[in-house]
């Protein structure tokens, strides 16, 4: 019989779990045990960061990417998606427009678009940086050499968010058919090596995963120790092949993103839109249950629509500022703080790490 009460206290208080704790927590956990994981999750995430809930800006400035993710939107093969690429000189303006609502973070994600070279997005980040030299900038822009990289924080870039998406080998390679498990570890390992602040993180409620499969993926952040950890519902999308599986839940969500404020207590932990998609108040409870951070979309209104990874994505049709003001009275609401600086992860303050600005 498993003693799941011992699982949640020793989860609680010693922030480890082995793999295999942690998938008998997963495969025998009731609605009572839930309840005493997240109230552990939200005291330990207090203790780590107080109160605070951090926004940062998103920018999604291309939807055209080079991968066929079996799950995505947006992936090579989907024909039916109209196209866009933001310019340099549109990304920055949205950069302007958040820094107006007083974003001191921004997030530039993206499809994997090579027409967005190094020297491009060189150029771009020191743009960013020239005008605001206090904010922090976050990519999302997938899978790049080791060299670009080197050259893109040199110019200014702050942080990289790069999901591992799962932590199975064969899992990975099934759902990904032109990309590598081992190559999207090599990337990650080398932006930490490189002193991004890194973000990684995974989807629950995959067809085919398993509690064997999210505990490993528990155990590989454990290892990674990242600043971020995105974890968000698989969400169906009908113009790809996984399009008639059916979608993971908001309650498995909630529980992994408790485990994970457990096991790696001082790394930030978003509320996904994903979340907001599947419940109305899905991000808010994310906030009770461990997350700590919110992506407002600045992404212009033109163009949100397309920037559909999974389908009835909320908050297409508003505009930034209604972004803004809305989210920070939801975040006041459900009893949390709004902190619009720029948010480091408390292990990335504790690495000691001067943060240089451009001259």
């Amino acid at each position: 019989m498993v003693n799941l009460h011992y699982l949640l206290e020793k989860a609680y208080q010693t922030n480890d779990l082995t793999k295999e704790e942690i998938t008998d927590l997963l495969e025998n956990i009731t609605h009572e045990e839930r309840e005493v994981l997240f109230n552990n999750a939200l005291k330990t995430k207090q203790v780590y960061y107080g109160n605070k809930v951090y926004l940062r800006g998103l920018v999604e400035f291309s939807n055209i990417c080079r991968q066929d993710c079996l799950y995505c939107g947006i992936r090579a093969s989907n024909t039916k998606v109209k196209r866009y690429r933001l310019t340099p000189q549109e990304i920055l303006d949205c950069c302007d427009q958040g820094y107006q609502l007083g974003y001191r973070t921004f997030v530039l994600q993206s499809g994997e678009d090579l027409w967005y070279t190094e020297g491009i997005l060189v150029a771009l980040l020191h743009a960013i940086k020239r005008r605001y030299p206090e904010v922090a900038i976050t990519l999302s822009i997938g899978e790049r050499g080791v060299e670009t990289y080197q050259s893109l924080i040199a110019a200014g870039a702050d942080r990289f968010l790069m999901r591992h998406e799962t932590a199975s080998k064969e899992l990975y390679e099934k759902l990904h058919p032109t990309m590598r498990f081992d190559n999207r570890r090599a990337c990650l390992t080398a932006l930490k090596n490189l002193g991004y602040q890194v973000g990684a993180g995974f989807m629950v409620g995959l067809p085919g995963q398993t509690f064997a499969d999210l505990a490993d993926d528990l155990r590989y952040l454990k290892e990674l120790r990242p600043d971020m950890i995105g974890i968000g519902p698989f969400i169906p999308h009908s113009e790809t092949p996984l399009g008639a599986e059916k979608g993971g839940t908001l309650e498995d969500a909630l529980v992994m993103v408790a485990l994970a404020r457990l096991l790696i207590p001082d790394s930030l932990i978003p509320a996904t839109t994903a979340l907001g998609t599947l419940h109305p108040q899905g991000r808010e409870l994310a906030l009770k249950v461990g997350a700590n951070v919110v992506m407002p979309i600045i992404t212009p209104t033109s163009v949100r629509k397309q920037y559909e990874l999974y389908e009835n994505k909320i908050c297409v049709d508003d505009h930034p500022e209604d972004c803004r003001f809305c989210i920070e009275r939801r975040i006041q609401s459900a009893g949390f703080e709004v902190d619009l600086g720029r948010g480091d992860s408390q292990q990335f303050i504790s690495r000691g790490i001067d943060i240089e600005l451009p001259d």
